[in-house]
C-alpha cells in the first residue's frame, strides 16, 4: 500500500505512459455531508496498488495523472467514485468507461435471476466474465481505521484487479453490436459538472412528500429544504441530522416549530435567498396515472419491448415506467428524446403520436 509521497511519485513515474486506468475508491459517508475519501485503488497493465489518501500530504501528483486528457477511467458504477474524487480535486475525468453501464447494454450477459432494472455488482460481473469468485467480507468496513487489516487491503485491490480484463471483453462485445458509442454517450452524462455541483435551491426534489403539501405551503417547504441543505453543507453533516424529512414536513404544515436558534438561522438564511419563493413544484408528477395515461403507456411499452428484443436490451434501459409517464404528461427532458435511445425509438414515437 502506498502510504507516503515518495512511494506515490515512484508509482506514478512507473505508469507515466499508461492511459488505461482501472479505478475504485473506498470512502466513509456516515456522519458527514461530503464523503471522506480513504483509499484510491488503481490497476494498470503493469501494476495494482492501494493509495492511502489519509496518509498522504500531497495528492496533486495523483490528480495530475488521473485527470490527463489521454487517461481513460475504467470503473464499475462510477458516479460515487467520481464524486468522492471530485470533492478533493474539483475535477472530472476526461474519458470514462463504466463497466456497469456496459452490462446494461448487453442483456444476454445478465444473470436470469436478476430482476429487470437491477444493477449488477462488480463481483457478479467478474464471476461471469473471468470465472473468479470475489469475497465481500469488507463491504461494511470503516475505511478510516488504521491500520487496515491485510484482508481488507486485498479486498480493495480485488476491486480493480480484474477491471481491465472486464473492460476489454465488454468493449469487444459492444463494438460487435455497434453499441460502443452508446456506452460513451452514457458515460459522458456522468461527466456533467452539474451532477457534482450542489444547488441548494433544488434540494426540495429530494423529499417525495413535499409535493403532497397544499400548494400554498410549497414556498415554505422549498425554503426549509434549501436551508437544511445549506446548513448541512456548512457543518459538513448529513442533512437528516439537521432536520429529518418528517420533521421538515411537520414544520411546513405548522404542526411543529423550530427551536429559537434554528428559527434565527432560518430567518437569516431567507435574507440571502429571497428568490426561493419564485420556485414552483410540479405536484402532478407524483399523482397516479389516469386510465388514459395507462393506456398510452401500454402502447409505448409494447413498442419499447420490441426494440429491446431487437437490440439485446432490457426495456428498462431504454425507458422506465416512470419516465414514460413523465413523457406522456409533456415532459420533453426525458432521456429517450435524445441520443441513441431516440435514434432507435423516433419512428415508434411518431407512430404513437404522443409527441
Amino acid at each position: 500500500m502506498i502510504t507516503n509521497d515518495k512511494q506515490l511519485c515512484d508509482f506514478l513515474h512507473n505508469i507515466k505512459d499508461e492511459t488505461e486506468l482501472a479505478i475504485d475508491t473506498e470512502f466513509k459517508r456516515i456522519n458527514t455531508y461530503y464523503p471522506i475519501l480513504c483509499l484510491v485503488q488503481i490497476a494498470t497493465k503493469s501494476a495494482t496498488v492501494c493509495i492511502d489518501v489519509l496518509a498522504l500530504k500531497n495528492l496533486q501528483p495523483l490528480f495530475d495523472k488521473l485527470y490527463q486528457a489521454d487517461c481513460l477511467w475504467i470503473v464499475h458504477s462510477a458516479r460515487q467514485d467520481i464524486e468522492a474524487m471530485h470533492c478533493l480535486s474539483g475535477k472530472l475525468p476526461k474519458q470514462l468507461f463504466d463497466t456497469q453501464i456496459a452490462l446494461d447494454l448487453l442483456k444476454d450477459l445478465r444473470p436470469e435471476a436478476c430482476k429487470p432494472g437491477t444493477q449488477i455488482s462488480y463481483q457478479i460481473l467478474t464471476e461471469i466474465l473471468q470465472n473468479v469468485h470475489l469475497e465481500k467480507a469488507y463491504t461494511r468496513l470503516d475505511w478510516t481505521m488504521r491500520p487496515l487489516p491485510d484482508g481488507a487491503i486485498e479486498y480493495a485491490l480485488d476491486d480493480v484487479r480484474y477491471l481491465i480484463k472486464n473492460y476489454h471483453q465488454l468493449k469487444a462485445r459492444l463494438e460487435n453490436e455497434q453499441k460502443l458509442s452508446w456506452l460513451l454517450e452514457e458515460g459522458q452524462s456522468l461527466l456533467n459538472p452539474n451532477l457534482y455541483e450542489i444547488d441548494i435551491t433544488q434540494a426540495w426534489k429530494r423529499i417525495k412528500g413535499l409535493s403532497q403539501l397544499p400548494k400554498k405551503l410549497h414556498p415554505i417547504g422549498i425554503q426549509l429544504c434549501a436551508w437544511r441543505e445549506g446548513t448541512a453543507i456548512d457543518k459538513n453533516t448529513p442533512r437528516k441530522w439537521i432536520l429529518a424529512d418528517k420533521d421538515l414536513i411537520n414544520i411546513a404544515l405548522g404542526k411543529d416549530n423550530f427551536s429559537a436558534e434554528m428559527q434565527s438561522s432560518f430567518e437569516h438564511f431567507l435574507t440571502q435567498y429571497p428568490h426561493l419563493c419564485d420556485i414552483e413544484i410540479d405536484a402532478k408528477q407524483h399523482t397516479p396515472a389516469t386510465p388514459e395515461e395507462k393506456a398510452q403507456r401500454i402502447i409505448l411499452q409494447k413498442s419499447i419491448q420490441e426494440k429491446a428484443n431487437q437490440y439485446n436490451l432490457t426495456p428498462e434501459v431504454i425507458a422506465s415506467s416512470k419516465t414514460l409517464l413523465r413523457y406522456i404528461r409533456g415532459n420533453k427532458s426525458v432521456n429517450f428524446l435524445s441520443g441513441w435511445r431516440y435514434q432507435i425509438l423516433k419512428e415508434e414515437l411518431e407512430k404513437c403520436k404522443i409527441v
